[in-house]
């Protein structure tokens, strides 16, 4: 029997799909595998009648899917999210295969909000996105003809999710991770912090920020590790600010001599 109380909490997450009958092939690969929650970050049609027609009845999965402007909006309240990527060569952390990122991602299903996040058809997740992500999973494919459907690398992890749950054993999760809005403000907050600082006077931000974010997104942060965090990053902004105005006044000291 699958664990529907931990499939419950897993959300299909589908990025900017151009062609309507992708969204209800996976529709259908969903609810065959018990997987009922689908968010569309804005597909290009939606609704349509060859998303009907594809999703050969799982009309209720298209009925239920929730329309998102932004992949934020589409990732609140999600504490472990899983990318799907094609590319290996040019992502320089560590990429699981579906089995190895399954379990991970049903501990969390357990308790909190967990999504599958799928690119568009022609080109994937951007780095942006990617970036979003705790754990990125690649199917493995033949290296010569390596182009999946969507709504089939849909159905490839949902069934791969199906298995870890039918082997799962209760337990509770290892950690409590944050939300995917509270980790997105502590970025918000570090990246502020460190042009005040001035510590990108000699580093690339997107780049550097990409590399923390890979950092961080290893640690799995926890909300009263967050709150730490961005204490930390007040008390450098304010002892930042207190060294200016101090030399400030120290300037004015001068130039009045």
């Amino acid at each position: 029997m699958y664990k529907q109380n931990h499939l419950a909490n897993v959300r299909i997450v589908l990025s900017h799909t151009t062609h309507p009958g992708n969204i209800g092939a996976a529709a259908r690969a969903m609810k065959t595998m018990g997987l009922s929650h689908l968010h569309l970050i804005n597909p290009r049609l939606f609704p349509d009648p060859q998303a009907d027609a594809m999703a050969a009845g799982a009309d209720d999965v298209l009925r239920d899917a929730i329309v998102c402007r932004s992949i934020d909006e589409a990732l609140h309240g999600v504490v472990f999210t899983v990318a799907m990527t094609a590319r290996l060569r040019d992502i320089s952390i560590e990429v699981k295969t579906p089995r190895e990122a399954m379990p991970l991602l049903l501990q969390q299903a357990a308790t909190q909000p967990v999504a599958l996040l799928f690119g568009t058809e022609m080109s994937g997740l951007t780095n942006e996105e990617m970036g979003k992500a705790q754990v990125l999973v690649n199917i493995p494919a033949n290296p010569d003809f390596s182009s999946l459907n969507l709504a089939a690398a849909v159905q490839v992890m949902s069934y791969e999710l199906g298995v870890a749950a039918q082997c799962y054993q209760s337990c509770a999760p290892e950690i409590h991770p944050a939300a995917h809005e509270q980790v997105e403000g502590f970025f918000a907050h570090l990246e502020k912090t460190l042009f005040e600082i001035g510590f990108f006077t000699t580093q690339n931000p997107a780049r550097l920020m990409q590399r923390l974010r890979r950092l961080y997104a290893r640690t799995r942060l926890e909300q009263e590790e967050i709150n730490i965090l961005r204490g930390i990053l007040s008390v450098a902004t304010e002892y930042n600010a207190r060294l200016k105005s101090r030399y400030q006044r120290e300037n004015r000291d001068v130039s009045k001599h």
